[in-house]
């Protein structure tokens, strides 16, 4: 995808919306571990994979993919509510759709692994509160995107490092990375630079 437009008015959108997302994300969160995602995300788990977990890590690990899942069915709405804007080129519609689809295969991936700890999956909310009245241009939309997608990595990049099992961090890793990936993506259609510095902060 080209930039699209140089030199943004503003960022302050990318950074107001990455910081509610990750706040939301931490503050839902609290500090629980995500022990089951790896079992569930690592080859199809069953209650026998997560033998010796004890009830109260396997309710933590439910909490925390919930609101994972949650943060994730945020994300396809705020992708739907851009994709309907009528704001968007054909060209970054369908990247927004596809990113759409990329979010939606982590919901259910998440989905399966509170399923195989004998857990039920929070549901959408039935409407979001995104910043609609702020976005009146196509930049606008990407800003927004942006800062929902940044919001993800700087949430899922606090969480990998209080994980035990390695293999639990490399499946979270898998995530983080996607969503790495949609904020350099548009960041250039921003016109800034993809990737900022050699570290994530």
């Amino acid at each position: 995808m080209k930039p699209l437009i140089k030199q943004p008015q503003s960022t302050a959108l990318v950074t107001q919306t990455a910081q509610a997302t990750r706040r939301k994300f931490l503050k839902q969160s609290g500090a629980v571990t995500f022990s089951g995602l790896a079992i569930a995300m690592l080859g199809g788990a069953s209650h026998a994979h997560a033998a010796g977990t004890s009830d109260e890590a396997a309710q933590q690990d439910i909490r925390i993919l919930n609101t994972a899942i949650a943060a994730e069915h945020e994300a396809v709405a705020a992708y739907q509510v851009g994709a309907e804007s009528g704001l968007l080129s054909s060209e970054v519609l369908s990247v927004a759709v596809a990113f759409q689809g990329h979010h939606k295969e982590h919901v259910d991936a998440l989905v399966k692994a509170v399923r195989s700890l004998g857990g039920t999956e929070v549901e959408p909310l039935a409407q979001y509160q995104f910043p609609v009245e702020k976005l009146k241009q196509q930049s606008d939309v990407l800003q927004f995107a942006a800062g929902l997608e940044r919001g993800a990595v700087s949430a899922y990049a606090g969480a990998i490092p209080v994980f035990d099992n390695r293999d639990l961090a490399g499946a979270a890793a898998s995530i983080l990375a996607d969503e790495a990936m949609h904020w350099a993506v548009l960041r250039h259609a921003l016109g800034l630079d993809p990737v900022p510095g050699a570290f994530f902060s």
